[in-house]
């Protein structure tokens, strides 16, 4: 049994994502918060084990970001944090994954959707929603997706393919891929002049995401 805790300001869309939850058979909530700060009483309070979190990114006072960086540095045995929210921003996705959450999903989910997310986290899967993932692989001002700009920031720093698997969780074929398609958007021919590129062409993203 998959036990969660929902948080979310709005009781209405809270009292809602625990019907749909429960209504499947090996998923139970155990739990609901209206902001970051009960959620952390729920996990420190030790009254009962949370294996996953479904947790809005945007709450009042505490956002859904500080929430998930405080629940992966308080708790001793964090459980998986799904983020949840009816928009999915490019910046923001990306920052919540960084941050250890286990995946990212927007409000228009089906039950399906839903209950398969909340298992997926509690298996350790990375969870991406198909809308976030589409933002995602959008091209930033550069023409490299989200995902080709963390292997050309790796491949900066001169890091293998194999390397740069590893750090990314990525199959080595795949990240072949993608260094191929980051030399040719930016019209380079080796990874070296890529590396060399990687300064410029990063800053140039972050500050048109400003």
């Amino acid at each position: 049994m998959v036990r969660v805790v929902v948080v979310d300001d709005h009781a209405l869309v809270r009292e809602g994502l625990a019907l749909v939850l429960d209504a499947h058979p090996d998923i139970t909530v155990v739990g609901q918060s209206a902001d970051g700060a009960g959620l952390l009483s729920v996990l420190t309070s030790g009254s009962e084990p949370v294996d996953v979190v479904l947790l809005d990114l945007y709450l009042p006072g505490m956002d859904g970001l500080e929430t998930l960086r405080r629940v992966r540095t308080e708790i001793a045995e964090p459980p998986a944090v799904l983020m949840l929210t009816t928009i999915g921003r490019r910046h923001e996705i990306r920052q919540a994954l960084a941050d250890g959450a286990a995946g990212f999903v927007l409000k228009d989910a089906t039950g399906a959707e839903l209950g398969a997310a909340v298992r997926g986290a509690q298996d350790g899967i990375t969870v991406i929603s198909s809308a976030a993932a589409a933002e995602l692989s959008a091209p930033g001002p550069s023409g490299l997706t989200l995902r080709e700009r963390d292997v050309l920031s790796l491949l900066g720093s001169g890091l293998s393919n194999r390397d740069i698997a590893q750090r990314l969780g990525l199959a080595e074929r795949t990240v072949k891929v993608h260094v191929g398609n980051v030399l040719a958007k930016l019209g380079v021919a080796s990874r070296t002049q890529a590396a060399l590129r990687a300064g410029d062409v990063l800053g140039e993203s972050q500050s048109s995401s400003r």
